[in-house]
């Protein structure tokens, strides 16, 4: 007969119990994003706190909003005292250590006017507390820069030494692809955040068209949209060539731009050519500008008076830089002094016709009927 024992411990097979009691173990399936698994991580890692504060401030941590860190944290008493694993009464406790300790802020109860009832009191988390937590980055002090000195290079002794690894996860995780650009930044003022505008980006290049150009041709009737994340996937979606219209309105507005600065330069060149005299390139016609440089008087070489020019700014201005006016000297005035002399002077060598008798029977008879005139209308 043997006496060996039949079954050793841990041998054999496993009995119902022990295959009940391993199914009864469950985990939550929580997958947390990188930046908040490492503040709930430093948040429970926390020496000059009490251990209840710390882990209502790691449940802090799990709720609060990253791309917001100072918003208010929506979330219930149940929820924080359920990842907290305290009681409302311990909760509250911790509540009164992280206020003390300048970690959280409790805002005052908030009411609402019109129904007349109380709102809810937010907590929000101090500009101290999310740099502890690394929400935000941590301004460097000349001992905080010593001490990462020492970290990155570890002293041979310590026989740890493995685990001063870089533990940011950069390659397999999706992170904000750096700023937002200058010109799509005014969405955050119809409440569009940061990752929202890179996904319209995206979906705008899929569309074949570029964000920042459907909201430059768009911009007034979307800043007065209701629903302006509906509204500008519309555009997206829609056959609507945005970048013309901006070239366009480019083009408009860089001929209007131009078209000011020729009035501007024809201007200042009339104020400069005042009380001048010119003639044109084949010597026919002569230009006189006053002295306050606003009227253009024109005189042509056969005809004795001038002719005031009506906007003539614009047009001498361009004849001054094709060169077909030029400032006129004596020799170019001369023919025009001969001619206006010519036009005052009397004509001579003719002489008058002689009155004979019929003429003056022909004027008496004008004159006898205009008597009569005024009788015929009285009968």
């Amino acid at each position: 007969m043997s006496i060996a024992q039949r079954f050793v411990a841990g041998e054999g097979e496993t009995h119902p119990e022990d295959s009940a009691a391993l199914t009864a173990f469950r985990c939550d399936s929580t997958n947390l994003p990188w930046i908040i698994f490492r503040a709930a991580f430093r948040a429970a890692h926390i020496e000059e706190i009490p251990p209840r504060a710390r882990a209502v401030l790691s449940a802090l941590a799990r709720t609060v909003d990253a791309a917001k860190p100072f918003a208010a944290i929506f979330a219930r008493r149940e929820l924080l005292t359920g990842r907290a694993l305290q009681s409302m009464r311990t909760f509250y406790r911790s509540l009164d250590d992280l206020d003390s300790a300048g970690l959280i802020d409790r805002r005052a109860q908030s009411r609402y006017v019109e129904a007349g009832l109380f709102g809810r009191a937010y907590i929000h988390l101090t500009a101290r507390a999310a740099e502890i937590l690394g929400f935000v980055e941590q301004l460097q002090t000349p001992s905080s820069e010593s001490a990462e000195s020492s970290f990155e290079h570890p002293s041979a002794k310590l026989a740890d030494g493995g685990i001063y690894k870089v533990l940011v996860p950069s390659i397999f995780q999706k992170r904000q692809p750096g700023q937002v650009p200058e010109e799509l930044q005014r969405l955050r003022s119809l409440g569009l955040f940061d990752f929202l505008i890179f996904k319209l980006m995206r979906e705008a290049r899929e569309h074949g068209k570029r964000l920042s150009d459907v909201v430059e041709a768009t911009w007034d009737h979307l800043k007065l949209a209701k629903a302006p994340i509906n509204y500008l996937r519309t555009l997206l979606r829609s056959t609507v060539d945005f970048a013309h219209q901006i070239r366009r309105r480019l083009d408009v507005k860089a001929e209007e731009q131009a078209r000011l600065m020729r009035t501007l330069e024809a201007e200042q060149l009339a104020r400069q050519s005042a009380g001048q005299t010119f003639v044109d390139a084949s010597g026919q016609r002569k230009y006189v500008i006053d002295e306050d440089g606003e009227t253009m008087v024109v005189y042509t070489l056969h005809e004795g008076i001038g002719r005031q020019a009506a906007g003539w700014k614009q047009g001498f201005a361009t004849a001054r830089a094709r060169g077909r006016i030029r400032v006129a000297t004596e020799v170019d005035l001369q023919p025009f002094g001969q001619t206006r002399r010519c036009a005052n002077e009397p004509e001579q060598g003719r002489e008058r016709p002689a009155v004979t008798a019929q003429i003056r029977e022909h004027i008496a008879g004008l004159r006898s009927l205009l008597r009569a005139r005024p009788l015929m209308r009285t009968a």
